[in-house]
């Protein structure tokens, strides 16, 4: 049997304000094409697969068009769905009923019956092989929030909660399966010891909390399929337990990421293989910096100029990180200058400033708020976030500022 592994689209994002339907039209179309290449029985999406809860239209759009074009050209696919904590599980699951003529399940939450019994029966996913048999069970666990696996009937206790979730799921799967038949467990969750990008994934719940145990999934188990951290990873150095990786880099911070979607075979309940195929980079992420501004307008002068035959749509997005003595008033207007007729799109300027960071800084720290008037304050911060006392001009903005502030403050 094969499975195709994907998480974490995010469809809908937008990077300092610039939406990326582009480059995830660009991936689901190159998705459809391994599909139809590599010829998989299942297909896997484990969670996160809108960037918000209220995703726009156009994104709600991508999601099902895909859907109905790999299940047009591979009609005996299936395809499972979880939600991820970015996602509305009722959102993910409002389609469920006309998908699943699509051969598609989409499961939002878990569900409780009578008595703190997981309602399992609809967690469980029959995959079938090219034969059309059930070669596998497909245990769906979608992110779990601490409303659904706590209560009266559950206790207070988070982690005891989805452990109970976990427990309950693979003794029934256990129960349903038969001889030969694999358990492919598809999760969202941050398991213990999993590597995290500087900006991108949204911690689940405080402080590391909510990081889970990789004993949590039974040896029974064969592959777990997991989302929720972009950076494409074993757990526990375990071959069967997998996060995928996001397909496309979704914040600066991920540029080196290897941006794939995982093939994984199985011989009955055997892991055989588990092989990754890289995703092709639609729009490059190119940093320039961090390097003084001199230095800096020759890196942006240097780069290549705009190809009239090239798409507009493929030009990187950039990133700009300067290092300052003090403030540019002009810095953006500089920087744009610089690179007119580049072929790059700007999208951030980030300035960095040689402030001080010594004993004699850690000493004036421990001044009484009420012995510094707020002129003394504002000195104070300008010199810590620029590394140089402010001039004239600035405190004389700031006194005007100030005077306006308080003459608000006296008026009835």
């Amino acid at each position: 049997m094969r499975l195709f592994h994907t998480s974490d689209w995010h469809l809908g994002q937008s990077l300092h304000g610039q939406e990326r339907d582009f480059e995830h039209a660009c991936f689901l179309d190159w998705l459809l094409g391994q599909l139809r290449l590599r010829q998989p029985d299942a297909l896997l999406i484990a969670g996160d697969i809108f960037d918000t809860v209220n995703p726009p239209v156009k994104a709600q759009e991508r999601l099902y068009d895909f859907i109905v074009q790999a299940h047009e050209q591979q009609p005996k696919l299936d395809i499972v769905m979880i939600a991820g904590n970015h996602d509305s599980g009722s959102r993910i699951e409002l389609p469920a009923a006309l998908m699943r003529r699509l051969r598609t399940h989409a499961l939002g939450r878990v569900h409780w019956l009578d008595e703190g019994q997981l309602d399992a029966e609809r967690l469980l996913i029959p995959l079938t092989n090219g034969r059309g048999k059930v070669a596998a069970w497909c245990l769906a666990l979608p992110f779990l929030r601490p409303a659904e696996v706590t209560g009266p009937q559950l206790g207070d206790d988070y982690l005891q909660g989805i452990t109970q979730v976990h427990q309950q799921l693979i003794a029934a799967a256990l129960k349903k399966r038969k001889k030969d038949q694999a358990l492919i467990a598809i999760s969202h969750a941050h398991m213990a010891g999993g590597a995290v990008s500087e900006d991108s994934e949204r911690s689940l719940i405080i402080g590391n909390a909510e990081a889970l145990p990789a004993k949590l999934f039974d040896k029974a188990i064969s592959y777990v399929a997991l989302g929720h951290l972009h950076k494409p990873q074993k757990v526990n150095r375990e071959e069967r337990i997998r996060y995928s990786g996001s397909p496309i880099p979704l914040s600066f911070a991920e540029i080196n990421y290897p941006h794939q979607v995982l093939e994984v075979e199985l011989d009955g309940n055997g892991l055989v293989s588990v092989e990754p195929r890289p995703v092709p980079r639609a729009v490059a992420l190119q940093r320039v910096g961090p390097a003084p501004l001199g230095e800096l307008l020759q890196q942006l002068a240097d780069l290549p100029v705009v190809d009239l035959l090239e798409d507009p749509n493929r030009q990187p997005w950039l990133e700009v990180r300067v290092m300052l003595d003090e403030p540019q008033p002009d810095l953006r207007q500089q920087i744009e200058t610089a690179l007119e007729g580049k072929a790059v799109r700007l999208i951030r300027i980030s300035a960095e400033y040689a402030g001080r960071n010594n004993a004699e800084d850690d000493d004036l720290a421990f001044v009484e708020l009420a012995q510094m008037t707020p002129q003394d304050l504002f000195s104070r911060a300008w010199e810590q976030a620029y590394g140089n006392p402010a001039d004239e001009q600035a405190l004389a903005d700031f006194a005007l500022l100030l005077q306006d502030v308080q003459q608000e403050e006296e008026q009835p």
